[in-house]
């Protein structure tokens, strides 16, 4: 189970590696877009505009290691409005993105910070495998209560430790 966190912790021994990376999003209410996801203000937030599935895409001008996400959700101030089923994709264009995991949130309050590695490790010491990729796309396939639009109010990407 993964705990959220309201406030985002200050030291993490992964690298965030989100202003690497060009940003968009399927659609935006005005004042709300894209770069409410990386301003560091968990008031601020991006509110999507119309039929789901959203999307928020990451692309990378390079193939770049990926080992977490984290995300800033708010059951208690968003509502209907927050997602409850995400989907992570990876690849090296739009056009072959492929499934990584579908991770279900119940009420989320806080930063989630989870792995997108598709292997698990070997042992408990060793970190799961990252990913490779040019870009990253959360899918949101479904929100609390059968809400249409979404609020995400915080998104990094972090790379894998000691990677360049």
């Amino acid at each position: 189970m993964i705990h959220p966190t309201r406030h985002y912790p200050s030291q993490l021994p992964w690298p965030d590696i989100s202003d690497k990376a060009k940003w968009s999003v399927s659609s935006f209410k005005f004042g709300f877009g894209a770069e409410c996801l990386t301003d560091g203000d968990p008031d601020t937030f991006w509110h999507s505009d119309g039929p789901q599935p959203h999307f928020i895409s990451i692309e990378f001008s390079k193939k770049v290691a990926i080992q977490k996400l984290s995300l800033f959700l708010s059951f208690n101030e968003d509502d209907s409005y927050t997602p409850a089923t995400i989907e992570i994709r990876a690849g090296t264009g739009a056009n072959d993105l492929q499934s990584i995991q579908i991770i279900n949130f119940d009420k989320p309050d806080g930063w989630i910070t989870f792995d997108v590695g598709t292997e698990p490790a070997e042992t408990e010491e060793e970190p799961p495998e990252g990913i490779y990729a040019y870009v990253v796309q959360i899918a949101i396939l479904a929100n609390h209560m059968s809400g249409k639009d979404t609020h995400v109010r915080g998104l990094r990407v972090l790379g894998v430790c000691n990677e360049e």
